[in-house]
């Protein structure tokens, strides 16, 4: 069949060749390919993932310290937030506390997330009502010792009791004193329940006519006459709480006051108390409160908590430091934390 029309030739050509041209020009435009050579192959479609960001040190909430409105408490959040940024890598801050609330907004959101120095048979029905929530825990005792309330002597009598200075002890003690009066005896305020326990327990102790009964007006006249009877070197007793200043300032021994007598205790606490019996001052259950996402998040920071212990006798030092002139808790904090690892690295347990 022959094409006459040469436009309808050429177009005719042009379709009869137009798969050629085509891969003539995809061979051309593969410059740097070999002659004869396969074409490179097409990607498979296979998505390479990047490596996987390790979780955060410390979480992925915020890592927050209740700082409580009291000394001790103040220090203990100061020191915890210097260590959980220097060894764990973490972003810790403080943030203002209080018992209550603290709890209360622990248990409802976790934050904050740490609350170093929880004195929560202040506050048991708002404890036990957070702990049942289950978002905190209680990890440890902020302090190696329970009792924070006793009866102390100054340093220097120390040894007059012949052996380890004892609230049993005091009765032969002081009935060999030579003075003309009976030994001061320092109580609390008369409008505070220790002020209770206190005469009743020097009636259980068969001191009554062995001490001068002294209940100041308050808490500000009661360190007075402590200080005046330590400048005298004056020989008496005293009932005092810790952790606290004026024990480490002041040099004083804790009296061993015997077990703890939950029946006795009963009695002691009542203006009444027929026949009272010594006993010890009941302990006190004083802890670190802990989120409960911390165990999933960041468990090395829950371990670092739950050896957190710290001895009451550095305390009541920390304490006494801290009254000196200029002293802050950050600078106390900062200062624990650079000259006392042999104490706070135990804390650690592995490194981290």
């Amino acid at each position: 069949m022959r094409f006459r029309h040469p436009v309808f030739a050429g177009l005719m050509l042009a379709l009869l060749a137009g798969p050629a041209l085509a891969q003539i020009t995809v061979l051309d435009s593969a410059q740097d390919q070999p002659q004869g050579a396969a074409a490179p192959a097409e990607p498979a479609g296979e998505v390479v993932e990047a490596p996987a960001t390790p979780p955060p040190p410390c979480g992925t909430q915020p890592m927050t310290i209740a700082r409580m409105s009291w000394p001790s408490a103040e220090l203990l959040a100061e020191i915890h937030t210097r260590i959980l940024n220097a060894e764990f890598a973490c972003d810790a801050r403080i943030v203002p506390g209080d018992l209550a609330a603290t709890a209360s907004s622990m248990g409802s959101t976790g934050q904050p997330t740490v609350a170093p120095e929880m004195w929560v048979t202040r506050i048991a029905d708002v404890w036990n009502g957070t702990i049942e929530t289950q978002m905190v825990r209680s990890v440890a005792p902020s302090y190696a010792e329970a009792t924070m309330e006793g009866w102390f002597v100054p340093a220097y009598m120390e040894g007059a009791f012949g052996g380890p200075p004892s609230a049993a002890a005091l009765q032969s003690l002081l009935s060999t004193q030579t003075s003309e009066s009976p030994v001061r005896f320092i109580s609390c305020p008369a409008d505070w329940a220790c002020s209770v326990i206190n005469r009743n327990l020097i009636a259980a102790y068969g001191l009554t006519n062995l001490v001068q009964l002294v209940e100041p007006a308050n808490r500000f006249e009661m360190d007075a006459l402590i200080a005046e009877a330590v400048s005298r070197r004056e020989n008496f007793v005293l009932y005092y709480w810790q952790p606290n200043a004026v024990l480490a300032q002041l040099d004083f021994r804790a009296l061993d006051m015997g077990a703890y007598d939950d029946e006795a205790m009963k009695c002691l606490a009542r203006l009444e108390c027929a026949a009272p019996k010594p006993s010890s001052f009941p302990a006190e259950t004083v802890v670190t409160a802990l989120a409960e996402w911390v165990f999933t998040e960041a468990p090395t920071v829950a371990s670092y908590f739950q050896r957190a212990t710290m001895p009451i006798a550095e305390m009541n030092t920390l304490l006494g430091q801290l009254n000196e002139p200029g002293a802050t808790a950050e600078g106390m904090a900062e200062r624990f934390v650079a000259t006392r690892r042999d104490l706070w690295g135990t804390w650690l347990g592995a490194t981290p």
